[in-house]
């Protein structure tokens, strides 16, 4: 890999959900000054806690995390203002001398930040998207995903019929601008020389763990968590509460179904969810350097982070107290 000289570092820690990102960022705080910077798009909401498996206030302490907790469940929030923050808290973490490590599974947010998406900073219009909620709703998933291939072929070969969320944003852009999403689209590469590092296991070991972490979500009170969102005053019908977990409880809430259905469809919807992510971080893209988990991978992980920094393009980018890290 060659970096521009004007580039500075910026570490990139992907791969599917219960793979152990979190614990493994946990782990290189203890070795590098690094500071976190999430890519997940349901952890940037308040109140939702467990479901998400957020860094606990524990862990908060050992790293410091960024883009966390930064909107209410009802407020909209866009790719573009992802994007914003993360450049912004990126360029925090490296006036104080830290490394930026850019922790996350949500495909989209990783591809944003790494390759500088050009995203159209169109405006939420509620009433248009209440709509086209309201359409999903009485028509299904794939009638709107149907409109959009028909608006935007390109976009909607990307976007999954499933995700009524991004299909939703998608027809906004395009009745909003009148120009399909993905012709507004380009990309623009930003300032940093870039790491990938990507956390793997066998995909069996990976259903494993997902069963025994949503077993300890509820033994940690997910059920009282989506109960206490809609004390709130937070409605079902909220995008917010369309993640894994929290549909599923809300159905068992207002019994709709079973809690041991709740607990099978979750289960399958996640597992559905990593061969998405499989997707967007490819065992065969080159530009990521992936280390199974299952092995005792740490010292390598944290070899390749030190060699990476030592290379003059991106050391000269370092403050002082970075530059000692060897």
């Amino acid at each position: 890999m060659k970096c521009a000289a004007s580039a500075r570092p910026l570490v990139a820690m992907v791969g599917p959900t219960a793979v152990g990102k979190t614990a493994m960022a946990l782990r290189l705080a203890d070795e590098l000054p690094v500071e976190v910077v999430s890519a997940d798009s349901r952890q940037v909401y308040r109140y939702m806690d467990i479901g998400t498996a957020k860094p606990t206030p524990e862990e908060r302490q050992r790293v410091k995390h960024h883009l966390l907790d930064i909107v209410d469940p009802d407020e909209a929030f866009t790719l573009a203002q992802y994007q914003q923050l993360a450049y912004a808290a990126i360029d925090d973490v490296h006036r104080r001398g830290s490394i930026p490590l850019l922790v996350g599974g949500t495909g989209l947010y990783v591809k944003a930040v790494l390759e500088g998406l050009d995203i159209p900073h169109v405006e939420p219009d509620p009433d248009l998207r209440e709509q086209l909620y309201a359409e999903a709703n009485a028509e299904g998933n794939n009638a709107l995903h149907r409109r959009l291939r028909e608006l935007d072929p390109a976009a909607a070969e990307r976007i999954d019929p499933r995700n009524v969320r991004r299909v939703v944003r998608a027809l906004e852009v395009f009745y909003r601008m009148g120009k399909p999403i993905s012709a507004l689209q380009s990309a623009s590469p930003p300032p940093y020389c870039i790491l990938r590092i990507g956390l793997s296991m066998s995909r069996h070991e990976l259903y494993r763990r997902i069963d025994e972490r949503l077993e300890r979500m509820l033994a940690a009170g997910l059920i009282q968590e989506v109960r206490s969102l809609v004390e709130r005053g937070y409605g079902y019908d909220l995008p917010a509460m369309s993640g894994l977990g929290y549909r599923q409880i809300g159905m068992y809430l207002r019994g709709e179904i079973s809690l041991q259905e709740a607990v099978s469809l979750i289960k399958r919807h996640t597992r559905r969810f990593v061969r998405q992510q499989a997707g967007w971080f490819r065992a065969d893209d080159p530009e990521i350097i992936w280390h199974d988990v299952s092995e005792p991978v740490f010292p390598v992980v944290v070899t390749c982070i030190r060699d990476f920094l030592a290379w003059d393009s991106c050391r000269s980018q370092l403050a002082p107290a970075m530059q000692d890290v060897h």
